[in-house]
């Protein structure tokens, strides 16, 4: 599904500014703030210009694409997102400025692992800079009837796309005990997987596990006394494993990962935002083989993390990991 915008004949001249204030709506009316905002910006920017093409991979509710329009003047920007809602929102916030600075949006419901196929039917062979932010939007976490967050009741949903039919909840009440637990532990780093699983097959016997507080007070009771001692909710890693699997999350990752040098233009910047260890290991790894195999530099050595002040006003951005490779021009 993709919608166009007609391109403009002139380029505006771009304005940087690389302070979230230079938006032109509050982060509370959009309803998610991004992280790493000005690093981002930052690293992108040397491989952006006038005429330049953009690919979001993630574009949410538009909040890095917003600042990136004016620094393409007269180029491209294609926008990929699961979120159909998030994607619908994003294009009537970024269309404007779009608008305002001639640049041809593109707005694509798809997973990024088709990013190939958006550049090949925008007409353009290459993106000059992309970026992937691999965490799920406030709007996800912060509505209980999407199902991601144990803080509130809700169906127990998790599906970034929500015309796919599997549910956490399918998961919960399909997976054998074993293949549960394994998806806990290798998902969520859960150490005790096993009492977890466990936990939930004996109580799906009696009845349906549907709503998130039912298999947060499951976990609770799996972890027993330790739940106390626990410097985080019991429930989260669980709940991550839950999501990660749904989603196929790091199947997804390793797919762009693969498609990076093909995505990129000769020059070309890659930034990938990763929020635990089992996302910034393989974007770690898959960095430093583009740099052993010759065709990428590795512009952050070590991954750029949010700053305290940053995470004093947006908590959620505490454990943000930025990468950034640059594509050799030859």
């Amino acid at each position: 599904m993709i919608a166009l915008t007609p391109h403009g004949q002139k380029a505006a001249t771009a304005t940087l500014s690389f302070m979230p204030d230079s938006f032109d709506d509050s982060h509370a009316a959009v309803g998610h703030a991004p992280v790493l905002f000005s690093e981002t910006l930052t690293l992108l920017a040397p491989a952006l210009g006038p005429e330049k093409v953009f690919l979001d991979c993630t574009l949410g509710r538009g909040g890095h694409a917003l600042a990136i329009l004016p620094m393409i003047p007269g180029g491209t920007l294609i926008g990929c997102d699961l979120d159909a809602e998030n994607l619908a929102f994003a294009r009537a916030r970024l269309e404007p400025a779009a608008a305002l600075h001639h640049v041809r949006l593109i707005t694509c419901h798809r997973s990024f692992v088709s990013a190939e196929t958006a550049l090949r039917e925008a007409g353009v062979p290459g993106a000059h800079a992309l970026l992937a932010d691999l965490g799920f939007a406030s709007t996800h976490v912060d509505n209980p009837a999407r199902g991601f967050s144990f803080m509130q009741d809700g169906p127990l949903d998790m599906r970034l796309n929500t015309d796919q039919a599997t549910t956490a909840a399918h998961l919960v009440s399909q997976l054998p005990e074993n293949e549960l637990a394994d998806l806990i532990f290798q998902y969520g780093e859960e150490r005790l997987s096993r009492r977890i699983a466990k936990t939930i097959t004996e109580a799906r016997r009696i009845e349906k596990i549907t709503t998130t507080s039912q298999l947060a007070a499951l976990i609770r009771k799996a972890y027993g006394g330790a739940a106390g001692a626990s410097r985080i909710h019991p429930a989260t890693r669980t709940f991550q494993a839950l999501r990660i699997a749904v989603n196929g999350e790091l199947d997804s990752l390793a797919a762009l990962l693969e498609a990076v040098p093909r995505l990129l233009a000769p020059g070309g910047r890659a930034g990938i935002i990763s929020f635990h260890s089992l996302e910034d290991r393989p974007v770690k790894q898959a960095f430093v083989a583009a740099k052993d195999a010759g065709w990428g530099d590795q512009i952050t050595r070590k991954p750029v993390e949010a700053s305290d002040s940053e995470c004093a006003v947006n908590p959620r951005s505490r454990s943000a990991k930025l990468r950034v490779i640059e594509k050799k021009s030859k």
